[in-house]
């Protein structure tokens, strides 16, 4: 392969002038016909990778993908592109089916979007034998993983691929996987002698803000209008019934924002996808369910109203933010209930005790990141074996530290009053029993004879709760009995009780100013220019809805800011804009040259 001839196609289809990351040598190793395992952020350039040699190789390329959404956004992407694209799954009838399948036999397609199920399948292998291949492409790898969070059982047969087809290259790519995820994905897809290309996990856009869980809602407003007033983002909760009050408390608010569930009619969800793409400033507060391969590019802020539950899930669902490398968002709040309830599933699940044993470190490396006191950025590239030397100045611990303070006396407290309880009583009770309040339940069981009774004068119940939190968290108490919250001591709380160990604990501080942070879009406008991209993105907008597409499939936000910067005045000025590739210049040049002309004249300011 001539790296020349992908790089005219990076830039004559896809418009941009030079490869990132290791694009280049991924190219060339398919190219090549080897096989590649990509681990590369939301937002590197996954797709590029396997795109650009389907359309260097002979035949079609098979890009295994595990959601219907990301498919179809992908297909009509790609059809701006003039790239030859289809996809293939559960939602088109047997006369749509029919038509990709003879496409497909014809050799009429560059790339063809399948799910694994329908892979799977002995007609559509069998279908595949009699077609000519240029590559396959398994995307979300980390989904062949038991361990991971998105797990498809489909995902481990994978290794059919290389037995049916061994002289077809494949590459697998995901933005999530730590070693034990990459290790089984090597195996799992029979991968052993595949180039490994593993970039920077760092999304340096990523403003990463941690909070605790006392009035979450208050504080998520309090974000909302300060930072992201009329942008896109997404709420993640843990329940249907959460998300459907926080998604009713919102548009009260007057904000755009739409649940997204299982237990919503197909008809729904796909309504609420469908304006979440097409439409700007609308919020999606979902269930983790929703969002794996969304490529909607200006998601400007990702939220979590309960705990996530692995580093993992995090990162994957925080990685929906931002994906235009354009300053974005991820804030959490989690609480006390949150931890119970995760520790109480690890607990009783009907997994077996090694699975047990991987959920159970998982969580306690989430937990570890919450409970940070230095640089969140550096401890969760150091989960995924990457070191950033120094501090990242741009989570809300580097902006803000928090302060610490020895908490050995107070958890000593804690536990006392838990054990001398019984161990048979939850956070509220054991709070009552510190702070000396005798409610009916205490004088029933006398517990306000106990000598811990009324020892907490010192702390308010919402300090308490703050304590209780990070003794959870750090292991020394847990929760028994699902739906009583009943807490018990573990043996790690032995040596703190005696005094051997010290505790050290997170002061609760005030919402991080976030005006103040790094993380206002397009700052680096002026207030002219940025008069000019809202007309070029109101321009967007209209074309978008005669063409029924999303408009970031136009072109994106930064596209657009790159344009009212420069002023482009001709072709030749358009062309050098990134993401202006031939078919969008000769399909949308003209209109956005106009615009661009027209806002310059009525200024009667020079060309810049």
């Amino acid at each position: 392969m001539r790296v020349q001839d992908a790089l005219d196609i990076l830039k004559s289809t896809f418009g941009y002038r030079e490869f990132r990351h290791h694009q280049a040598e991924i190219v060339e190793t398919l190219v090549n016909g080897r096989d590649a395992l990509v681990l590369m952020p939301t937002g590197g350039g996954k797709s590029l990778c396997y795109q650009i040699p389907a359309m260097l190789r002979d035949g079609v390329g098979i890009v295994v993908s595990p959601l219907i959404a990301l498919m179809q956004d992908q297909v009509e992407a790609l059809g701006q592109l003039d790239i030859r694209a289809a996809f293939a799954n559960s939602s088109m009838d047997v006369r749509a089916q029919r038509q990709v399948e003879n496409a497909l036999l014809a050799g009429d397609l560059d790339l063809l979007y399948i799910a694994p199920e329908r892979l799977l399948k002995e007609h559509t292998l069998n279908l595949l034998s009699r077609s000519q291949l240029a590559l396959f492409a398994i995307d979300e790898a980390h989904c062949v993983s038991q361990w991971g969070h998105d797990f498809r059982r489909e995902y481990q047969q994978l290794s059919v691929l290389h037995q049916r087809f061994p002289g077809i290259p494949r590459i697998a790519l995901t933005a999530t996987a730590d070693a034990r995820t990459r290790k089984e994905i090597v195996t799992q897809l029979d991968l052993r002698d595949a180039a490994v290309f593993v970039n920077s996990f760092d999304r340096p856009n990523i403003l990463y803000t941690i909070n605790e869980g006392q009035n979450a809602r208050d504080r998520l407003w309090r974000f909302i209008e300060l930072e992201h007033v009329n942008d896109a983002g997404i709420i993640y909760c843990l329940s249907r019934k959460k998300v459907q009050a926080v998604a009713a408390w919102l548009s009260a608010k007057g904000r755009t924002a739409l649940p997204y569930h299982a237990g919503l009619s197909d008809e729904t969800r796909r309504l609420h996808l469908q304006r979440f793409l097409y439409e700007d400033g609308v919020i999606i507060v979902a269930t983790i369910a929703f969002g794996m391969g969304i490529d909607k590019p200006d998601v400007r802020f990702v939220a979590h109203l309960n705990l996530p539950k692995s580093i993992e899930a995090y990162y994957q669902e925080t990685g929906r933010a931002g994906r235009d490398g354009q300053p974005a968002n991820a804030w959490m709040a989690y609480g006390l209930q949150d931890v119970i309830l995760l520790r109480q599933m690890s607990q009783e699940s009907d997994a077996d005790e090694q699975h047990k044993r991987v959920t159970w470190s998982k969580l306690e490396a989430l937990l570890g990141l919450c409970e940070q006191t230095s640089c969140r950025r550096q401890a969760l590239l150091s989960y995924f074996g990457e070191q950033l030397d120094a501090p990242c100045g741009n989570c809300d611990n580097c902006l803000d530290p928090p302060e610490t303070w020895d908490g050995t006396e107070a958890a000593q407290k804690v536990l006392s009053c838990v054990y001398r309880a019984g161990q048979r009583f939850g956070v509220n009770y054991i709070i009552d029993l510190l702070t000396g309040k005798p409610d009916e339940r205490i004088l029933r069981n006398r517990h306000d004879g106990l000598s811990t009774f009324g020892i907490g004068t010192g702390h308010t119940a919402a300090e308490w709760r703050s304590i209780f939190r990070q003794l959870v968290a750090q292991g020394y108490l847990v929760s028994d009995m699902v739906g009583h919250g009943t807490l018990r001591l573990t043996e790690k709380a032995r040596p703190l009780l005696r005094g051997e160990h010290a505790m050290q604990m997170r002061r609760q501080r005030k919402p991080l100013k976030t005006k103040e942070s790094k993380t206002v879009s397009f700052a680096a406008l002026s207030g002219v220019d940025s008069q000019l991209f809202e007309k070029l993105r109101a321009h967007r907008s209209q074309l978008a809805h005669q063409r029924a597409i999303p408009p970031y499939i136009i072109f994106h936000d930064k596209t657009l800011h790159e344009m009212a910067q420069q002023r482009p005045r001709n072709e030749n000025d358009l062309r050098a804009i990134t993401g202006v590739g031939e078919k969008k210049l000769i399909e949308y040049g003209a209109g956005f040259l106009h615009i661009v002309e027209e806002f310059v004249t009525s200024l009667n300011v020079p060309e810049s």
